[in-house]
């Protein structure tokens, strides 16, 4: 028998939403061996007072290429979370030819707000296959468990090349892409992710290459990943597939899927899709769509304003050069094309009343202020006045946050409550400099579980684990019990809370994020039966030994 860990004197809530009980637990090797009363361990963590749970799962990471540079995950592995799914919504770095890297790179710095020289200096290049990257993930390993989706943009690169933007692809292209997605899950991918959203637009502004792919491909890529038996289909919906067009194409192509994302709209559409969700399972469909207890709020400058980026009008500048940029904003003319496309519908329309100035050098004082509000004093119009604020800034580095969705409570407790969700849209390790919303465990249990009461104790830590395992069939994963494997989180549910976030220069070539590395309330995590983190600081031990390891859906 090996060194054998007993966590004792601990509110055990074993991911099942089952009644916490008071109970040890004791750890050999990397699983659960026991769980009971008055056990022995050799190495004794005492847990009263507090809640022992199984690791949290997050399934919307963009973790794909922090992997590399950052086996930790930071921030992920502050707040519970044990496994996390990367590739969401079809941003992967494989497969990839040499040649389209830099593609690569700049897509992802427009779209998920990765810096394309942190991109070039952190990833280990030794990778062009789907397969050969999950291998390179595995032999650099990490500190917590990985899987990843192979994804659509980088498939369809892959297979088209230039032409992946402008145009459909022909039945060999299909053909070639799906059989990539066979070869993916043979590999053990955890799926495929697409998406088809808004603000999705590539390096040139144009559409993503995603949102350029007909039904039939959309379908033929779907299927390979049911054909294989195992795995999940993750799809950021827009246009060219709908949350409604999901309940109908799941049961023809086998695998579940999860939609990201279903949150609360200032008009009330959330209640809409609600109720087009529950039809849909209950006619059977297998369709889990992604809620999130955080508001969807980005910060972000008038160099790359994400959110305004979804009118084609502002979508025209993002390859231009910053001074062109700023002969745009400054232009009558534009002003007025950029407001009769938000007349007609065209991209996301502004809400002015949640913007609110974060950063603003040349006029300190309104720091803290929304913009509606100055615009009110002034007698501005606010679209007006946001740019004008903008030019009087070096290099155009206004910074504002703006509110997108998600931001009615009484409307997010009811998603949290609905019928066949499942949580998601962390968006672990993207928009780095624009959010961080990888807290959203932390935030769960200490804001929507301790302070709000819309969930309990045992239904959110059951739907931050056997709900995730349960979809992506990750076996032995999400739940305490006798033969588990010792993915575990001890965490003090009256202090639990997200902490305070910062910004800070710590990737590769000096990039800067978005972190939130200090919650409250967290006090250790085991990771296949290692402790990585006590009491908010990561292990050496375990940073030497990168206990995680890659997951990969069982066979349904």
């Amino acid at each position: 028998m090996g060194q054998t860990t007993l966590i004792t004197n601990g509110l055990l809530v074993d991911g099942t939403g089952a009644p916490g009980y008071l109970a040890d637990v004791l750890i050999e090797g990397d699983h659960i061996i026991a769980i009971g009363h008055n056990l022995d361990g050799d190495v004794v963590i005492d847990a009263r007072g507090r809640v022992v749970a199984p690791g949290f799962i997050d399934i919307h990471t963009h973790y794909d290429a922090q992997v590399f540079w950052d086996p930790a995950l930071t921030p992920s592995c502050y707040h519970g979370v044990t496994t996390v799914v990367a590739g969401n919504c079809g941003f992967t770095i494989a497969p990839t030819r040499p040649a389209d890297r830099e593609l690569i790179a700049r897509t992802m710095e427009k779209v998920e707000d990765m810096d394309p020289a942190t991109l070039n200096e952190g990833i280990a290049r030794e990778f062009e296959s789907f397969p050969e990257y999950l291998q390179t993930v595995e032999r650099y390993g990490s500190l917590l468990n990985f899987a990843a989706y192979i994804g659509h943009t980088a498939l369809r690169i892959y297979a088209m090349g230039t032409e992946a933007v402008g145009r459909a692809a022909t039945s060999d292209e299909i053909k070639t892409m799906a059989l990539l997605v066979t070869q993916a899950m043979e590999a053990g991918a955890a799926g495929f992710a697409t998406s088809f959203a808004i603000t999705h637009r590539g390096a040139d502004g144009q559409p993503i290459p995603s949102r350029w792919a007909a039904f039939e491909e959309i379908e033929a890529l779907c299927k390979a990943v049911g054909d294989s038996g195992r795995g999940v289909i993750g799809v950021n919906g827009g246009m060219n597939l709908s949350l409604a067009d999901c309940y109908e194409l799941q049961p023809k192509v086998g695998a579940p899927m999860t939609y990201t994302a279903l949150l609360t709209t200032s008009e009330g559409h959330h209640l809409k899709s609600l109720d087009v969700h529950l039809a849909g399972i209950a006619k059977g469909a297998d369709v889990w769509p992604q809620v999130s207890c955080r508001p969807l709020a980005f910060s972000m400058t008038l160099v790359e304003p994400f959110t305004l980026n979804t009118s084609p009008v502002f979508a025209e500048l993002m390859p231009l050069s910053l001074e062109e940029r700023r002969a745009a904003y400054a232009s009558q003319d534009w002003r007025d094309r950029v407001r009769v496309g938000w007349q007609n519908r065209q991209g996301l329309v502004p809400r002015w009343d949640s913007y609110e100035i974060m950063e603003a050098s040349a006029s300190p004082d309104l720091v803290g202020q929304r913009l509606t509000d100055i615009a009110s004093k002034s007698g501005s119009d606010p679209f007006d006045l946001l740019l004008e604020l903008a030019l009087c800034e070096p290099d155009l580095q206004l910074r504002v946050k703006a509110m997108l969705a998600n931001d009615d409570a009484d409307g997010v407790a009811i998603l949290l409550n609905a019928k066949g969700c499942t949580l998601g849209l962390s968006d672990a390790g993207a928009h780095i400099g624009q959010l961080c919303d990888a807290v959203l465990p932390t935030d769960l249990l200490g804001t929507w579980v301790r302070e709000k009461k819309v969930l309990t104790l045992e239904n959110a830590v059951h739907k931050l684990t056997q709900v995730q395992a349960e979809l992506f069939g990750f076996t032995d994963r999400g739940v305490l019990r006798v033969g588990a494997i010792a993915d575990i989180v001890v965490f003090d549910a009256a202090t639990v809370a997200p902490g305070p976030v910062r910004r800070v220069a710590d990737f590769p070539a000096g990039g800067e994020r978005l972190t939130a590395d200090q919650p409250t309330g967290m006090h250790h995590l085991f990771v296949n039966g290692v402790e990585v983190q006590r009491d908010g600081q990561l292990v050496q031990s375990a940073l030497d030994s990168l206990p995680g390891r890659r997951v990969s859906p069982s066979k349904r």
